[in-house]
Order: C-alpha cells, then structure tokens, then sequence
C-alpha cells in the first residue's frame, strides 16, 4: 500500500511539473498563442466578411473589393433591408416563435424528464426509450407528414385557424417537438444528481407534487435550463425549411424566409441582402457574447453530471 502511495505521488508530482514546463516554456507559449491567434482569425473572418458585405455595392462585391473594407460604408442598406419586404415584421415573427417554441421546450422537458426519474412508474423505461427516438429523426423526414397533417388541420373549421398551415402554432410546435428529445436528455443528466431526500423533506413540509417541482427541483436545474435554451434558440432561429415550405403568406414569414424573399428574379442588390444577414445573425452573436460564461458552465456541468 505504502509504494502504491509514493508511485501514485511521483505520478502526480510528474504531471504537475510536466504540465509546469509546458507553462513555463517560452517556446510553447510562443508557439500555442500564435495557433490561437490563428485559428481565432480563421473562425472571425466569416463575421468580417459579412459586416463589410452588408456595407458595399454590386461593384465593390463582384471584382473590385471583395475582402477589404468598403470604400463608400454604405449604412443605408440596414435600412433597405428593413424597410424592403416587411423585415421588421419578419424579425418580430422570428422572436416570437423563437421565444415561444424555447419556452415550451423548457417546461416540457423538466416536467418530462421530473416523471421520468423522480415517480416510479410503469413503462417508464420505454416512455424514455420513445422521447430518445427522437434523436434518431432528421427533421427533413418529417417534412412531408407535418404538412400533411397540418392541412389536414386546415380544413377544420374550429382549429384550422390556430394550427394549420400558415400560422404561427405550425412552426412553434414542431420547432418544439424536434428539440424535446435532446432537451430531456440534458436536463436528465442534471436531474438523477439532485439528491432524492430534498423530494422527501418537500413532502414533510407539506409540499405536493407540483410545489416539490417547482420550488425543489426547477430552482437546482438552472445550468440545464440555460443550455436548453441556447440549444433550441439556436435550432429555431435560423431554421429554415419548415419555415418556408409551412408559411405561404407574408403575415407569418419568419427572417430566414424573408432574407430569401429578398433576391430578386432578374437582379438583385446584394448588399441589403448582406445587411438582412448580420440583422439575422448578431443577435446569436449577442446572446453568447453575454451568456457565453453560463453556457460553458453548464455543458460542463452537464457533463460531469452526466
């Protein structure tokens, strides 16, 4: 016992002063930041590219100034974009089924996940089994079946107005739906870790079942609900197929269809087309700009837990 202690010990006082080494080395250090300085231009680029896009004209873009900055900054094209096509309305249309369909995700799969491992039922085990099939399902096979059934819906006289084709419902369930199976299994690697006794003394203090949810285990899901609501933000907003193929009509567009409505037959301006892209894109930008810090928190207390 006493060796396997002094080999455990060298071991460690190894690592710790390999790992010291490698900090300590000028060489290494040079070397390590110069990849990072690299790689974080490489990935940086993109977003340059389509800032300065969004601010030149046809001929700056095709030939005469492709990656460097505009010669004329062209701000009026943030304008064109939202005042050509109904864009404001589009965005409006996008955060609300985007915020919608996140929300229901959320609560879904709390309560979802709080019946699958914290009650003792039967078919429980298959129940979870159903919810994991969904990460089986590529959203493009589910095309043809949920516009079948939605104007199907469409028909019916009572619902037809709320849930068929061209309404806000027949983007926010399925967005809702596709992104239920990862969410549960997220908030499942966060929930089993949570200790059964703080169910049991809810239940002294008079807690029921729906008072231990949510003033027991919601409160200690926080990381899980912040990665839920990034991963489906980040699904829904710039989801575009059934966005295209469910909505016909201009009242319900959402921005990725209307960017798309944007390109004319014959000619097109590019640049309010570029400025459509960074409307629809920095928000993403800005929401892990600030949230960056808690959503690295949480994947990783996600997978430590699980």
């Amino acid at each position: 016992m006493a060796d396997l202690k002094t080999k455990r010990k060298a071991s460690e006082d190894f690592e710790e002063e390999r790992y010291t080494l490698k900090k300590t080395n000028p060489v290494v250090k040079v070397i390590v930041y110069a990849f990072l300085v690299f790689w974080a231009l490489i990935n940086l680029f993109p977003i340059y590219f389509m800032f300065t896009f969004s601010l030149k004209s046809n001929e700056e873009i095709f030939g005469k100034n492709v990656i460097g900055l505009p010669h004329d900054w062209l701000w009026d094209n943030y304008s064109a974009a939202m005042n050509t096509g109904d864009m404001k309305l589009y965005f409006l249309n996008s955060v609300l089924v985007t915020v919608s369909a996140t929300l229901i995700a959320i609560i879904a799969s709390l309560m979802a996940t709080y019946a699958l491992t914290r009650i003792k039922w039967k078919m429980s085990g298959m129940t979870n089994s159903f919810f994991m099939l969904g990460l089986t399902i590529p959203i493009q096979a589910a095309i043809v079946p949920l516009y079948v059934l939605l104007s199907n819906i469409s028909k019916n006289p009572v619902f037809g107005k709320a849930f068929g084709i061209n309404t806000y419902a027949s983007l926010i369930i399925p967005y809702a739906g596709f992104t239920l199976s990862m969410a549960i299994l997220i908030s499942s690697g966060f929930m089993v870790k949570i200790p059964y006794d703080l169910d049991e003394a809810a239940r002294i203090d008079g807690c029921g079942l729906w008072g231990t949810f949510f003033k027991i285990i919601v409160p200690l899901m926080k990381p899980a609900l912040s990665t839920i609501g990034i991963y489906s933000y980040l699904q829904c907003w710039n989801e575009f197929m059934f966005a295209n193929v469910f909505i016909s009509d201009s009242v319900h567009r959402t921005l990725p269809v209307g960017i798309k409505a944007l390109s004319g037959q014959h000619t097109t301006n590019w640049g309010p087309i570029g400025a459509a892209l960074c409307i629809a894109t920095f928000p993403t930008l800005i929401v892990y700009i600030f949230l960056s810090k808690r959503i690295q928190e949480s994947f990783i207390a996600g997978a430590i837990k699980g």
